[in-house]
């Protein structure tokens, strides 16, 4: 989940501040926050940002690999499927992940600011929306090319931690889903560049964070990559829903470790005995991977029987 640039700024000093102070932290140790700006380049009006190269490469690098795996002419899928699922993606993520932000991370700020929805350029996306988006899209394009639904999904699944390793650095760049303080040596001050307000203040403040974006980067996207490959190299798309479930299963739990380090909502905070929303959108789906699994399992059981 992305917070947007204009959300109202609340205080997240009384989150962590009650044990820490500025003399807690080896401030000589830790990282400076090395980016100054979330455009990365820029024409007269036209300027492409960080976050939007992600959305870009991410979906193309993934449709790119597909066609790859999908090329025998013999494939269960083919080529005509991802054509379609292109433009649909695209749609599903945006529309998907910017209805999610809105409703579960800050609904009453966009209740008293109902334009600011659209402004989808100032941040504010929430992956699991995007999840619900892609599913929808990977549905409709099921019906019209007449596939079956995780024919196609396993084949999402294999290249969406591309897209997540991606977002996720994007989202360092932009000093957003920062973590919580820190005394490990590898810990980042996010006070200068993309991090300060308009006010020319941080509200990460001064103190060293884990570089959570950062752990969000290797588990969700890299990590998870591997092991898709790896499985998708063992044959297992012939266990149809097998793939799904592995990527629901293994982001979930990604997800749910991380945010342990990461820096809860301003405008949430913690939850139940110190969970986040994080972790509560994320059991859902850690459930629905788990079921893909068993009954990917028992399924391919009875084919041999």
């Amino acid at each position: 989940m992305t917070p947007p640039l204009n959300s109202a700024p609340l205080d997240t000093a009384p989150l962590d501040s009650a044990t820490w102070s500025l003399t807690d932290a080896p401030v000589m140790a830790a990282i400076p926050f090395p980016f100054a700006d979330e455009v990365l380049f820029q024409i007269g009006p036209v300027a492409l940002r960080w976050y939007a190269l992600s959305y870009i490469m991410g979906i193309l690098i993934g449709w790119l690999i597909l066609r790859r795996v999908t090329r025998d002419a013999n494939d269960p899928v083919g080529n005509a499927p991802l054509e379609t699922l292109l433009n649909a993606s695209i749609i599903g993520i945006i529309l998907g992940g910017r209805l999610a932000y809105v409703v579960f991370y800050n609904p009453s700020y966009y209740l008293s600011q109902p334009l600011e929805a659209l402004a989808v350029w100032k941040g504010g996306m929430s992956f699991h929306g995007g999840l619900i988006g892609i599913i929808c899209a990977i549905y409709l394009v099921c019906r019209r090319h007449n596939k079956r639904f995780f024919q196609l999904g396993d084949l999402v699944a294999i290249v969406a931690p591309i897209g997540l390793f991606l977002g996720r650095i994007a989202n360092f760049i932009n000093c957003e889903l920062y973590g919580r303080i820190t005394d490990m040596p590898w810990g980042v001050i996010f006070n200068q560049g993309t991090c300060l307000k308009s006010n020319g203040i941080s509200l990460a403040g001064d103190l060293p964070r884990h570089p959570s974006q950062i752990y969000e980067a290797l588990l969700e996207g890299l990590v998870l990559f591997i092991i898709m490959l790896v499985l998708l190299r063992l044959g297992l798309r012939q266990r149809i829903g097998c793939l799904s479930g592995v990527f629901l299963t293994g982001y979930g739990l990604s997800r749910a470790f991380v945010e342990f380090f990461r820096q809860p909502d301003s405008q949430i905070g913690f939850l139940i005995s110190s969970t986040t929303m994080g972790q509560w959108l994320s059991l859902p789906m850690i459930i629905a991977g788990l079921v893909l699994l068993f009954r990917s399992s028992s399924s391919d059981h009875q084919n041999k029987g």
